[in-house]
């Protein structure tokens, strides 16, 4: 068995006179062994011992001093750290630049960069299947690449089994332009949002189960609760049912989602924009855990849930406009902006009849009524 050296027993060695080149080349010695053998030799390494040394995060010595404390630098590293960004995943075109011709759109649509968007098409869609975000073949996801150009995956195609070369090029109309395999119907709603809002450059389409609870409900998710949500989705809106890939559908879509980047598609799924594929992906993560927070936390709660107060979403809406997120409930008086009156987390809500008594949606027997009255009225009849 190896022997631990430790940094009192190095102490104890010179304490002792011992020459340091006793200790056994099998020898195992700890960070604070280390420590004291740098100390003692004024900072020079030791070298061609045989030790074997037990690193607790780094190979240097915490009490050497020169230029040889620290390990080189990796080629093509800088010696001065760089400035802290947020890189982005935004894909950028020259405007007006777009392929034409067939030769030109199958150079473009075969191009590091393209084949770079179609890898994170690709790891996006697998994780939506994993997440349990959708189901069979359904779901779908485009990425805007150029004025009038936009990737999309295929019809009757699992997310948790597409592949790179599956991904098709359509244009902004719905018009195929490259790929072998069809383009999924339901992009013409993807394309729709596109049109009428730049900044949008990615578009996902899932069936994640508590946000499409909710459509299926009918039920916009109450505002001003969970912080995260607030600040990344925004308000999550619902367009009213239409059948999927209609043009009503469309339309509806359109209207509702170009100030809106996280939908519910009612009785049908859910949708997400951002400003590109994984920022997609992040709102509809956002959309679906909110989702759930709520439903879990009004049960908790008997479905009243306190919210958010004014001045905290007005910090909200000033963190959205630092990130380049506009919020179109900017402006509105409370009352307005936290109105959750079609959510009661599951409760139903009893409601006086018109006789104003309380009635909990019991169909209820007259005949049955008129006799219980009967028998209560000469009961009564009979004590006085």
């Amino acid at each position: 068995m190896k022997k631990v050296i430790t940094g009192k027993d190095i102490q104890e060695m010179i304490r002792q006179g011992t020459c340091l080149d006793t200790i056994p080349a099998n020898s195992i010695l700890t960070p604070s062994a280390q420590d004291e053998i740098s100390a003692h030799n004024n900072g020079s390494r030791v070298t061609g011992s045989g030790f074997t040394s037990i690193s607790l995060g780094g190979s240097y010595s915490k009490n050497t001093s020169g230029s040889d404390r620290f390990p080189p630098l990796p080629p093509g590293v800088p010696t001065v750290p760089p400035e802290p960004i947020v890189p982005s995943a935004e894909y950028s075109w020259v405007p007006g630049g777009d392929a034409q011709t067939p030769e030109e759109i199958q150079r473009f649509f075969y191009s590091p960069d393209i084949m770079a968007i179609k890898k994170e098409i690709i790891n996006v869609a697998r994780k939506m299947w994993k997440r349990n975000m959708v189901d069979g073949n359904g779901g779908n996801i485009t990425v805007r690449v150029g004025d009038n150009l936009v990737l999309c995956t295929p019809t009757l195609r699992s997310k948790g089994e597409v592949l790179i070369d599956e991904i098709a090029l359509i244009d902004l109309d719905g018009n195929q332009k490259a790929g072998w395999r069809k383009r999924t119907s339901e992009a013409l709603t993807h394309l729709a949002i596109m049109k009428v809002q730049p900044k949008c450059k990615s578009v996902i389409h899932g069936h994640p189960p508590y946000s499409t609870a909710f459509a299926v409900a009918n039920i916009e998710p109450p505002t001003c609760l969970c912080s995260e949500a607030e600040i990344f989705t925004g308000p999550i809106k619902l367009v009213p049912y239409f059948t999927p890939g209609s043009h009503e559908l469309t339309e509806a879509v359109r209207d509702i989602a170009k100030d809106n980047p996280a939908i519910l598609l009612a009785n049908h799924g859910v949708m997400a924009w951002g400003n590109d594929v994984e920022d997609a992906y992040w709102k509809m993560e956002n959309m679906e855990t909110a989702c759930q927070t709520v439903q879990i936390a009004s049960q908790l709660n008997g479905g009243k849930l306190p919210t958010i107060n004014h001045a905290g979403m007005k910090d909200i809406f000033a963190i959205r406009k630092s990130i380049g997120m506009e919020d179109p409930r900017e402006g509105l008086q409370e009352c307005e902006l936290c109105q959750n009156d079609s959510f009661t987390g599951g409760q139903v809500c009893p409601v006086p009849d018109s006789a104003g008594a309380i009635n909990n949606g019991t169909v209820l027997n007259q005949d049955a009524e008129s006799l219980v009255k009967t028998i209560t009225d000469q009961i009564l009849s009979g004590m006085k």
